[in-house]
């Protein structure tokens, strides 16, 4: 697998692996997503979890929640793939948690990004340490948080208010994964992997974990990817037996679009590579280098976690970031920012969506949000009638 990875490498063949993988992806239909009435309840207009794999809301008048449940059978992982919550889809997330038996929540982006709002502060946090959600009756209090360099670990406690029961959920918060990029090394990555995993929270004994990004394809796929692969080697006992690409290829017939860019691949290559060394080697060894490699006990990067603001800029600028490559997002959304189009480092940008479904996705979260910023006097811009625009005129004209 290794010298399969330097010619990949050596050939530049990344691209069109992913575009191989693009195509012979399956496209299923996702009906119920576009149903009006679940229009605000999507983050993306061209992110849509397909119908015969949805999570589907037990205790609510409307079902619909978009989040994609993914079942890789021969490893025995079950993850939720999701987007980051919206502000009015808060409580659906802790509900769909709750019936669906789930440890933990591995949430692999930042809140704002960009400039941009990418995920609802729907955890307590150190100011605020209590949630209440009342339209499907949960409460989340924050029991306990460890802040890391790179990555935050808290335990929650999730009481169905309707009945008085309370379950404690892990909430594995990755903080420097770039919009636009793939995590610093795969000791990083891993490091935090194997942090989720020593929970037992990944197990066969709780419900499925929730995953999510921003659209919960990317960054989400990525991470879903890599533990399954590693799963799969374990199990199997034989590292050069696991096929990552026919491995993802069965997980996009779960949900549309994971891994959203060639680079984000073909870090997916290289961490499973990485973490066969665990497999295959004295794991406690291994684990302790990537801990060290990842200097997790440093102070943390300022500013790498961010609440909501009051108004959300309406322009940013584009961002570069590991140094020298920038492609269009994983999540697809930030395709142009401030008007001006952001460069790929390939020729091609060959997502599963196309680039102009992709620019769709900044606009689509600010309407999803707008029935909230409608309810803030801040956000209503008063209607000036008919009358008035022509006194208007009058006086522009005598001027």
């Amino acid at each position: 697998m290794d010298q399969e990875f330097e010619d990949m490498d050596s050939d530049s063949r990344w691209q069109s692996l992913y575009i191989d993988i693009r195509n012979q992806s399956h496209e299923c239909p996702f009906k119920v997503a576009k149903y009006p009435e679940n229009r605000n309840r999507n983050r993306y207009r061209d992110v849509n979890p397909f119908d015969h794999s949805r999570v589907k809301l037990e205790n609510s008048e409307n079902d619909y929640i978009n989040a994609s449940l993914v079942d890789m059978a021969e490893a025995q992982r079950s993850y939720i793939l999701t987007q980051g919550p919206l502000r009015n889809t808060c409580g659906h997330f802790w509900l769909m948690i709750w019936e669906q038996k789930t440890k933990a929540v591995i949430m692999l982006n930042r809140v704002i990004e960009k400039g941009s709002e990418k995920c609802a502060q729907y955890w307590p946090t150190t100011d605020k340490r209590e949630l209440s959600f009342e339209d499907t009756r949960f409460l989340v209090t924050l029991l306990s948080e460890d802040v890391k360099s790179y990555y935050t670990t808290r335990l929650l406690e999730l009481r169905n208010t309707n009945t008085g029961e309370t379950r404690e959920i892990y909430h594995f918060h990755y903080t420097t994964w770039p919009d636009f990029g793939v995590p610093e090394s795969p000791a990083f990555f891993l490091n935090f992997l194997f942090k989720v995993r020593e929970s037992g929270s990944l197990g066969v004994e709780h419900g499925p974990a929730v995953v999510h990004c921003s659209a919960g394809i990317g960054r989400s796929g990525t991470f879903s990817l890599v533990d399954t692969c590693l799963v799969l080697m374990d199990k199997r006992k034989d590292p050069s037996s696991v096929d990552i690409k026919a491995v993802l290829l069965d997980m996009r017939k779960y949900r549309m679009g994971l891994i959203q860019t060639p680079d984000q691949l073909r870090f997916s290559y290289r961490a499973v590579l990485e973490g066969a060394k665990c497999i295959m080697g004295d794991s406690s060894i291994v684990q302790k280098m990537w801990c060290e490699l990842s200097k997790e006990d440093q102070q943390p990067v300022s500013g790498c976690e961010s609440s909501p603001p009051v108004q959300l800029t309406s322009k940013c600028s584009p961002e570069k970031y590991n140094g020298s490559r920038v492609s269009l997002g994983e999540e697809g959304g930030d395709s142009e920012l401030g008007g001006r189009k952001t460069e790929s480092p390939y020729k091609e940008q060959d997502g599963d969506v196309s680039t102009a479904n992709a620019r769709k996705r900044p606009r689509d979260e600010w309407l999803s949000n707008s029935t909230m910023k409608q309810a803030d006097p801040k956000h209503i811009t008063p209607r000036i009638t008919s009358s008035e625009k022509k006194r208007k005129r009058a006086r522009t004209s005598d001027s």
